[in-house]
Order: structure tokens, then sequence, then C-alpha cells
């Protein structure tokens, strides 16, 4: 059992939501979350619409099923009966009680938007991930935090080279993946995305080419922490461009897929720039590139890619539990790069680069220098995370991190 960073935030809305929705991707842990903190800290009924009676019953009078319900109720898998959030309103417009529902759901709902009009102020929505390593290890540091402050982790002796990570990124957070290993794992995760790319996306759309989802998916793999052009994909899969974008968002709703925004200064410019597309765990990701740890830490067609994708998913699993508020974009004007930057409400801002090497040139900092000096006071603080045995500043508010700083 590992102890959530989700948690406190799911505790703090139930407190004051009627209705709360743990939202994540299959095997993430949101049952078992939400049956741990029912057992101990928030008493529940619990249903499962896992369950073919249970499913049926909510299915056939969605209105009568939650009438019958009585006291606070936890709700296992609500995207398979998504009109139960319709009734659920119409019950908590009647009864203001915070916690009400505890829901979770292996697909993101709200995207109906007849659902997330109704349910606006009396649901907040806490997305919990695959495992983040500080959550692994049981140590509490949020390195998004420590970065807002100035103060990025001061870590020494850490382990130097490709070994530092290989083996950590190809098992990713899962934790039934975490338990196995070569063939085994492999197994598992070709069975975790048959169930989810066939069941999860067929209760969510009747679009009709879903059989096409797994190869755009491997797509996406062979082009994370890239640029993402829906025209160059479509043109290779022989799709159009609306339904590739169509299918994306598909992914994006059953948490397998998530894209990151581009920054620029100027906030109306931000949406005519192409984001870039990560898969939600770099063990998923190693699986859909038919890569192992060995390969990961030798092929430098696998190494990069894995290791962006894995720093920059496990930075925004911080953002979500971070005490500033953040939005994660990419910034890439030119020549110039940066891999992750965050902003927050106030404007201020910190750059995150990725490197798999153990040493950071000038070129490696171009952009974070410049991004310094064009915002001045609100640039908080740049830091390379590499495989270097130490934090190093590499000057004002530059720093080479090892990658243990996320959860060090």
């Amino acid at each position: 059992m590992f102890a959530r960073n989700a948690q406190r935030l799911v505790l703090e809305a139930l407190a004051d939501t009627r209705v709360v929705f743990v939202a994540g991707a299959r095997q993430v842990g949101k049952s078992t979350l939400a049956r741990e903190m029912s057992r101990h800290r928030h008493a529940v009924e619990e249903l499962s619409l896992d369950s073919r009676v249970t499913r049926e019953a909510a299915l056939a009078d969605p209105e009568g099923f939650v009438a019958g319900l009585s006291g606070p109720v936890f709700i296992d898998e609500i995207q398979r009966a998504p009109d139960l959030l319709l009734a659920i309103k119409d019950v908590v417009d009647r009864d203001l009680t915070p916690g009400r529902f505890l829901l979770t759901g292996s697909a993101n709902v709200l995207t109906a938007r007849k659902v997330k009009d109704a349910l606006t102020g009396r649901m907040e929505t806490i997305p919990l991930w695959p495992l983040a390593q500080n959550e692994i290890r049981g140590t509490s540091a949020n390195f998004v935090d420590a970065l807002f402050a100035g103060e990025p982790p001061r870590v020494a002796a850490a382990r130097v080279g490709r070994g530092a990570f290989a083996e950590m990124v190809a098992a990713g957070g899962y934790p039934e993946a975490r338990l196995r290993s070569g063939r085994r794992r492999s197994r598992w995760f070709a069975s975790y995305l048959d169930t989810t790319l066939d069941r999860d996306l067929r209760d969510i759309s009747d679009a009709r080419k879903l059989d096409e989802v797994p190869r755009l998916l491997r797509l996406l793999a062979s082009q994370a922490a890239n640029v993402l052009s829906y025209r160059a994909i479509a043109a290779k899969l022989d799709l159009t461009h609306d339904t590739v974008r169509e299918y994306i968002g598909l992914l994006q709703t059953v948490f397998l897929v998530r894209l990151l925004p581009a920054w620029r200064p100027g906030i109306g410019a931000r949406e005519s720039h192409a984001p870039k597309a990560y898969l939600v765990d770099s063990g998923l990701l190693a699986h859909l590139l038919g890569a192992d740890e060995h390969r990961v830490a030798a092929d430098d067609q696998v190494t990069g890619k894995v290791l962006e994708n894995f720093v920059v998913i496990e930075v925004l699993k911080h953002a979500d539990w971070a005490g500033v508020d953040t939005t994660a974009y990419h910034y890439r004007q030119r020549d110039d790069e940066v891999d992750l930057v965050l902003e927050s409400r106030s404007g201020e801002i910190v750059a995150i680069e990725v490197k798999a090497a153990a040493s950071v040139g000038r070129k490696d900092l171009r952009a974070m220098e410049k991004l310094r000096d064009g915002r001045g006071e609100r640039f908080k603080a740049g830091v390379v995370v590499c495989t270097s045995a130490q934090t190093i500043p590499l000057g004002e508010r530059l720093w080479a991190v090892p990658i243990s700083g996320l959860w060090a």
C-alpha cells in the first residue's frame, strides 16, 4: 500500500464540496485510495458499476437508483453509467451536505458538455496518475514548490549516468506493472491496453474507426516529447486531420496521453502554437516502443525520449500537489526550446530542461537564460534535470539537478 499524495486533496474537497470525482487511468489505484479513505477517514457506502447487476440498475433508472441511496456514497467507475451524474446533480441541489458523493472513473466524463454544465460548482475533480517516485520511496518533498521558492533540491553523491534512471523509467508507475519484469511486464501492458482501448473508449464514444486507435497510440509513442502535428499523423495513418484530433482527445479522456500547450510571453498567442504530446507513464511508453531497461540505457533513439517523458510527467504530478497553483507549457521559439515551463497565477515561472548526460554545456542553458533575462524577477528558477552526481549552480537562478532531486 503506497501513501498517495492526492489523498490530502480528496479529503480537503470532501470537507467542502458535495461531489468529489477521483479521475485517472485504469490500474492507478483510484478504487484503492477511495476504499482506504472510506474505511478510515470518510465512511461511505460502496457501489461499483463494474458489477453487472449494479450497472444495469443504474442504466435502467438513474433517478430511482440515486434516490435509493442514503448517506455518503462511493461509486466506482462512474463512466459506465454517466447519466447517474445528472441524477446526482438533482440530489445534491436538494441536499447541500459536503462529501455526499465520492466518485471514481477511468474516463473523464466531464468532457460531455451537458454533464460538465450540470455539475459546475457542485463537483471537484482530483486527478490520480500512476505512482510518482516520491510515493514509491515514501518521501514528501515537492519539486515544484522548491523551484518556485528558488531553492532546488540540494543533492549530493547521486548515481551518475544512464544507470541512474534506465530501470526506474522502464518500470513506470503502474503498481501492477512494477511487480513484473521482462516478458511478464510486457504482457501486462498489452492486456491493459486491450482492455482500456476496447472497453473504455467504447463506453464513451460512438466513433466508428476505433480499431485505428492502437496504431495512433503507437505512433504517438514514437513521437513522444515532440511537437504534435495532427496533419502529419493523419497522413501516416490515412485518416483525416479531424479524426486524428478527435482520437487524441479520446486518449486524453481515458488518461493515456497528456498534451502540453506552448508558452509565449503574450497570453493570446499561446493557443495558436502546437502542443507537445506525452504518454502518462514512462513504463507504458517503453512498452509501446518495444524497449526494456537495457535499451532505454543504450539506444539513443529511445533514451532521450523516454527520459524527457518521465521527468515531465513526474513534475506534472508534483504540480498537482504543490502549494503554488500552476499551468504547464512547453517553450519553443526559433532555435530556443525548454522542455517544461510552469507559470503561477501571479505570472512567476520556472523552467525545466531534461538531459540524459551528466554534464551541462552553455547551449543547454541558452533558452533558459533568455527566459530569465526577459522575465526578470518573475523568473524564479531554471534547472537542467540530468545525471550529474550533485546539484550544481550554473548561473543566476540556474542549476543542474540530478534526477533523484525529483524525490530527494
